[in-house]
């Protein structure tokens, strides 16, 4: 049987990654930073500023987590990317303009094929949301993405970020449904591993056009978008 007949006969529930998966944050991010370095007088590639805060707040993520000392707000770990970043590029900021910068990852805009594929897919399974952001932040990030999830479950509730194996235990427990029957969906090579370690099954969203890499966690079905995704399951 292929794969993909398989994943059609078995899984009841799609769950999203949001940040980079349903919503293009390096995309929305460098918008928002343009004009914020412009006006700074920061000569370098804006582009390259948020890959840093991303990179950034994810080792900050994964630090928490390792610590394992109790788990602290992804707000908070965007705060301390910020601003560590800033400081590596020498650009003078207030704590305003960090808290600023953190607070548009909650209006950040789905790509382009998002919100059309998520209906079709909707039509045959569930749709849920397992993210690294906070509560009030999936929350306040709803309208802008413009589809009604069936869940929106934040690892605050797992006390852990993920790829850790809480934040998929979580989600399978407030899905109520058998890992082995929950499709996975994430534009990260981390994420796709940590859940299909967990019992998941995967699907790893190439938009990057990146190998997976030889971790024995392979994925079960690679897409070029979430388009190619509602091809392939609906």
């Amino acid at each position: 049987m292929e794969p993909v007949d398989r994943l059609r006969r078995e899984i009841k529930v799609l769950v999203f990654d949001q940040y980079g998966t349903v919503v293009d944050m390096q995309k929305g991010l460098t918008e928002v930073v343009t004009p914020f370095l412009e006006r700074k007088g920061w000569k370098g590639d804006p582009h390259r500023f948020v890959t840093w805060w991303r990179r950034t707040h994810f080792e900050n993520s994964m630090i928490d987590s390792l610590c394992d000392r109790g788990h602290t707000a992804y707000r908070e770990i965007g705060h301390r990317a910020v601003s560590q970043v800033m400081d590596r590029a020498g650009i003078a900021y207030s704590q305003d303009e960090v808290d600023w910068l953190v607070s548009r990852i909650e209006a950040l805009k789905p790509f382009p094929d998002a919100r059309e594929a998520l209906h079709r897919l909707h039509r045959r399974y569930k749709l849920a949301i397992l993210s690294n952001g906070d509560k009030d932040m999936l929350a306040a990030a709803k309208p802008h993405i413009g589809f009604a999830f069936d869940h929106t479950i934040s690892v605050e509730e797992a006390g852990y970020f993920k790829p850790h194996w809480k934040t998929y235990a979580k989600a399978e427990e407030i899905l109520g449904e058998e890992r082995a029957d929950i499709l996975f969906v994430a534009n990260h090579v981390f994420d796709c591993v940590g859940a299909k370690s967990y019992g998941f099954n995967t699907a790893y969203i190439d938009r990057r056009g990146q190998p997976f890499g030889p971790w024995p966690e392979q994925p079960d079905l690679i897409t070029a978008d979430l388009k190619e995704l509602a091809d392939a399951l609906v």
